[in-house]
């Protein structure tokens, strides 16, 4: 189907269009539910919810720019929203600097272990995290977003990467204790 027919299509409540753009791009946006959420059940229900709000907000889409584009923003900012109104997303108190880089050899990492590690991360540095690192936004749209001082989104990013860096160390420490015996 023609994604402009699609589009149409899905604004006028069509339940058959609505399922195919659910079929065509459910896995592109679970993708990036997971990214932002803490397990596997978080992110499917994120995933059905923001689909909720893209079949009730496709009427805005006005054929400006990439579609995939509205619909992966619709979605971070429907997981967003719903982690402001679980939580304050502000600085922890505890943090007081970044450590410093050991020097030491990093052993290799499973994608998926990495994944873990970064789900497990507290939901402000997590979401600091994902929005910095892997989706590219500046400090200034992440405290717009999240509600945040700039000052906070850098240190929430910088207290993550010294979680992450601590759960790595750690993993590695485990991997070359297993490997000895």
């Amino acid at each position: 189907m023609n994604l402009d027919k699609l589009i149409a299509s899905c604004k006028k409540g069509d339940r058959k269009a609505q399922e195919y753009l659910y079929r065509t791009y459910a896995s592109t946006l679970f993708g990036l539910c997971l990214k932002y959420s803490r397990n596997r059940t978080e992110a499917e229900d994120n995933l059905h919810d923001s689909f909720m709000t893209i079949y009730d907000k496709i009427g805005q889409y006005k054929s400006k720019g990439s579609f995939e584009g509205w619909m992966k923003r619709i979605t971070i900012n429907t997981v967003l929203q719903k982690y402001r109104k679980e939580e304050p997303l502000s600085l922890i108190s505890d943090y007081h600097s970044q450590t410093e880089d050991t020097g030491e050899p990093v052993q290799e990492l499973s994608l998926q272990t990495l994944l873990g590690f970064i789900q497990d991360l507290p939901n402000k540095y997590r979401l600091t995290f994902n929005l910095y690192v892997l989706d590219g936004y500046s400090h200034k749209e992440i405290s717009k977003l999240l509600g945040t001082s700039l000052g906070t989104s850098k240190s929430n990013l910088a207290r993550a990467r010294m979680i992450l860096r601590e759960k790595i160390k750690n993993e590695n420490i485990s991997v070359a204790k297993t490997s000895k015996a």
